[in-house]
């Protein structure tokens, strides 16, 4: 039996300033996270009490993919038992870092999804963290899984194409191989 790969992401209760930076991120609680299972193209919606369920799926994956899920990702869900290093590094790619490692500095979801699919998100965290607030966890799940189909779209690009684009700083386009 092949274990599935799954693309993650999650959305938090708080803000970094709130919990002390980004050095405390295990301290920003999760609000939301979708899971897609790319063999079975499902998503699954989980909110905070969820958790558990998420982290059994999470330690019974084959891969994980996600963008900055090494440090934010992971980082949000150990508090609830979730225990990366269970994983061999090889069963994450974390297309942040990836490309991190490539260029030497980092550019955002939306930036690499719009230079590379012509798509942009429709928010962003600080804007999932407002509708946790007031109550609107079919809200921050509807972002999230946009999130986690932006998310695919590159992961899948890249594994056809062997390279992503970006806009630098001058916006002029850019493209960076990738190998994932």
């Amino acid at each position: 039996m092949t274990l599935p790969t799954l693309v993650l992401d999650v959305e938090t209760q708080r803000l970094a300033h709130e919990v002390g930076g980004w050095e405390h991120v295990d301290r920003l609680g999760l609000a939301a996270a979708v899971v897609l299972d790319i063999g079975t193209g499902l998503f699954h919606r989980y909110a905070e009490s969820d958790a558990e369920r998420l982290v059994a799926q999470l330690h019974g994956a084959g891969h994980i993919v996600g963008y900055n899920v090494l440090r934010f990702d992971y980082t949000v869900l150990r508090p609830y038992g979730f225990e990366p290093e269970r994983l061999e590094p090889a069963q994450t790619t974390d297309m942040l870092e990836h490309l991190m490692r490539r260029l030497g500095f980092r550019v955002s979801l939306d930036n690499v999804a719009a230079a590379t699919l012509g798509t942009q998100k429709s928010a962003d965290g600080l804007a999932a963290v407002a509708w946790y607030r007031q109550g609107e966890i079919a809200k921050v799940l509807d972002y999230c899984e946009e999130d986690v189909r932006i998310t695919a779209r590159l992961w899948e690009h890249g594994r056809a194409k062997h390279q992503i684009a970006y806009r630098d700083r001058e916006y002029r386009l850019r493209t960076v191989p990738v190998a994932w």
